[in-house]
């Protein structure tokens, strides 16, 4: 039998043969794992705006998107405080007896008809509120913005006999009554401010929501 001799010239043209035929499958695996990356990564891009727009980002908080806060648990008497607009903000629930000393001690305000003060319209009565029981107001004092304290009690020893209870501003000195109203004589050249707001529920309200 004749043996078949194979020369090697002939064994490179089946290489270069063999690597010409595999080539394009290489190409073809590796443009398809390339698409395929970059469809991911859009899509991936894509989607991350939608999800965002699902709940309302911290900074659209900041900057004034609406807040909720539920009142059925704050007891009579009882203040809490949140944040709107990176502000504190103050929610009271007055009780019958801070109700009437509002309407009772006004010869000591500066602006007692809060004609100089900012408050949303429905806000400009005596109790400075949409609903009497529920006083809502931006816990800056309106002197230099520190943050009063909150001092229900009538007659307090360090703050005089005829202190009918409200907001004390121990920075400066300057008082407000339980309706957020400015005492005369004190730095404090205005009135506590009132945020827009609305009930939403008998016991919710909604800051930053209604007439400013």
């Amino acid at each position: 039998m004749a043996s078949q001799v194979i020369s090697s010239s002939q064994i490179d043209t089946e290489a270069v043969v063999s690597r010409n035929t595999n080539a394009p499958d290489r190409t073809r695996r590796l443009l398809i794992r390339a698409t395929s990356v970059a469809s991911g990564a859009a899509l991936a891009a894509a989607a991350h705006p939608f999800l965002e727009s699902l709940a309302p980002s911290a900074r659209a908080r900041a900057q004034g998107a609406p807040v909720d806060e539920d009142l059925a648990s704050l007891a009579p008497g009882e203040l809490k405080t949140m944040e709107w607009r990176g502000k504190p903000v103050w929610l009271l629930r007055r009780t019958p007896a801070m109700l009437a000393s509002l309407e009772r001690d006004t010869a000591r305000l500066a602006d007692p008809a809060s004609s100089s003060s900012r408050q949303p319209p429905g806000c400009r009565n005596v109790y400075r509120s949409v609903r009497p029981e529920f006083f809502v107001a931006t816990a800056l004092c309106t002197h230099l913005g520190c943050v009063p304290t909150f001092r229900p009690d009538a007659g307090a020893a360090d703050l005089g006999a005829d202190w009918p209870g409200g907001f004390y501003c121990p920075c400066h000195g300057s008082k407000f009554d339980l309706a957020g109203r400015v005492f005369k004589d004190v730095p404090a050249p205005t009135n506590l401010v009132i945020p827009p707001y609305t009930f939403v529920a008998a016991a919710a309200v909604r800051i930053g929501a209604g007439e400013a």
